[in-house]
């Protein structure tokens, strides 16, 4: 009987067996795909010659992560690359905004737009050079926060706490107006907020664009050499040398619940799996309450505060091998890993309000991948390994293009979507077409059948939203890794922090696991020794 059962084998869930292993206990990690990786896998399905990643890319929160640098993954192969630029947002004038590896050169670039929008860029990596290690340490541990927070607090009071508040509260929007005069600054912002499901005008996207901001600026956005499965690779080839076990193709259909503690796991082959002491979910929270997990295990107020769990945007996604160089009006883009593609600021507000009036978009907001660029190893010298990804509504109520989109995501509209990408990208790289060799197009019910979790292709385990975060996260009342089931650990992204590739939700289920073994043996040793002192006579307390 293994001690730890884990569904799940995305990065979360062998982060989470990684940890529970280096303590000596016994793990088997059970995964429905028949490969582990969850939203980090690579193959050569678009052209043999091309390595493609089918979910995730590029990996900021990863170079980050303290939970991952624990790992040290490097001793098992995993390897980074960087493109020349991080992130690049072409202007229809031929202009581009650059978020540089360098921060002197940022700065430069941005001070071109427009006098004095260099030295506010300045401004902002200052502030994360005094607090982002803080910010990070309180971002990548369970709410609340105690260490992290008590230094960022005092760091805080010392730095204009309640103004800096303000400003991560701040729409992005806005923030962008009160730092920078030109439009560059604004759309690096604007972009970086756009990468989860926060429209410009939304509480709190000033935040989030900063902080996807600042890493890229501090750790790039690497990329694993060979391809996303190396991630993936490396975790469990540590995972296998202390002794855990990886076992693919078994769906889970149950967590066994008895006298309110989940002791063990049912497969769809109608195996029972138990586990000693613990089970740790990397699975998406409707699918583990309610689904994995019987209502009647629940408490009714939990059971009606997820009817209000709310997804993040529904995802398109289209990979390509080229048979060249991204052709660029703007000549700055071909350095850049990510490419960012919209008609300003402007152009996101008219994304995310046709994307919040469940129409589909008819100029998508393109988050734009040049893989060879980032890691040459990736396709044929000369050419790139691409793909683009955008957003769509869950629910279809119209289409703002020409193409009567319904949602229905059948061929036809599958292929109307990926020409619709297409045209965005040629916009910015006229004749990027005539450098297409194939194509592969993931609609949102194709996400979700390669990887359950990404429910309708939604990417970040739920909205990132300040109402589904921190301690709203998944649910009001809970932000840390503990469910109402006893043993029963939720160890996905749809756990505080969220979603992207940095290991936190599994890391913290994993140790509040450790720590209620722990505190449970303490008790037990306790009542132990209470049992001879009843048999010996010895009266109870001190005295």
């Amino acid at each position: 009987m293994p001690d730890a059962v884990v569904i799940g084998a995305g990065p979360n869930g062998l982060v989470a067996a990684n940890l529970l292993a280096d303590a000596g206990w016994t793990v088997e990690v059970l995964e429905a795909q028949p490969e582990p990786g969850g939203a980090v896998r690579s193959d050569r399905g678009v052209h043999p010659d091309y390595v493609s990643d089918l979910f995730s890319a590029f990996y900021p929160l990863a170079a980050a992560s303290p939970v991952l640098a624990r790992l040290r993954l490097h001793e098992y192969g995993l390897r980074w690359s960087h493109a020349p630029a991080v992130l690049a947002h072409p202007l229809a004038d031929g202009r581009c905004a650059v978020l540089e590896r360098r921060a002197a050169d940022t700065v430069a670039g941005l001070e071109e737009f427009a006098t004095g929008d260099g030295a506010a860029w300045q401004g902002l990596c200052d502030v994360w050079h005094r607090l982002g290690p803080d910010i990070l340490g309180a971002l990548f541990t369970p709410f609340p926060p105690v260490r992290s927070g008590v230094r960022l607090a005092a760091r805080l009071r010392g730095a204009g706490g309640l103004r800096l508040a303000r400003t991560m509260v701040l729409p992005v929007r806005r923030l962008g107006e009160e730092e920078f005069r030109g439009e560059a600054g604004r759309l690096l912002l604007a972009g970086n907020a756009l990468h989860a499901d926060l429209a410009p005008e939304a509480a709190g996207s000033g935040g989030f664009g900063w902080l996807m901001s600042m890493l890229g600026q501090s750790h790039g956005f690497p990329v694993p050499t060979g391809g996303a499965g190396e991630f993936t690779a490396a975790l469990v080839r540590r995972l296998k040398d202390r002794g855990g076990a990886v076992r693919c193709g078994e769906r889970v259909v149950e967590v066994v619940v008895r006298a309110g503690r989940a002791v063990a796991v049912r497969t769809a082959g109608g195996e029972t799996v138990p586990a000693g002491k613990a089970v740790l979910a990397d699975v998406a929270v409707p699918d583990l309450y309610g689904g994995l997990v019987d209502v009647r295990h629940l408490p009714g107020r939990f059971v009606r505060d997820l009817r209000g769990f709310q997804w993040d945007f529904a995802t398109f996604k289209v990979d390509w091998a080229l048979d060249g160089r991204v052709p660029w009006t703007a000549e700055q883009a071909s350095t850049a890993g990510t490419v960012h593609l919209a008609d300003g600021v402007d152009g996101l507000t008219r994304f995310a309000a046709q994307i919040a009036m469940g129409q589909v978009p008819d100029r998508p907001f393109a988050l734009f991948g040049q893989m060879t660029t980032a890691d040459a190893t990736r396709s044929p010298a000369g050419t790139e390994s691409a793909w683009a990804y955008t957003h769509v509504p869950h629910v279809v109520k119209g289409d703002a293009g020409d193409d009567g989109l319904t949602g229905a995501w059948d061929e036809r509209e599958r292929e109307a979507m990926a020409d619709r990408v297409e045209a965005q990208v040629e916009r910015y790289a006229p004749g990027f077409r005539s450098r297409i060799r194939a194509r592969r197009v993931l609609a949102p019910p194709t996400l979700q059948a390669m990887n359950a979790n990404l429910h309708g292709g939604a990417i970040n385990g739920g909205t990132a939203a300040m109402h589904q975060q921190l301690v709203f996260r998944p649910v009001p009342g809970t932000g840390r890794p503990e469910t109402p089931v006893e043993g029963l650990y939720l160890a996905s992204a749809g756990a505080h922090p969220g979603g992207g590739v940095h290991g936190a939700p599994g890391a913290n289920a994993a140790r509040a696991a450790l720590r209620a073994r722990s505190v449970r043996g303490v008790l037990t040793r306790g009542q132990r020794v209470l049992s001879r002192r009843d048999r010996s006579g010895e009266r109870e307390g001190p005295g």
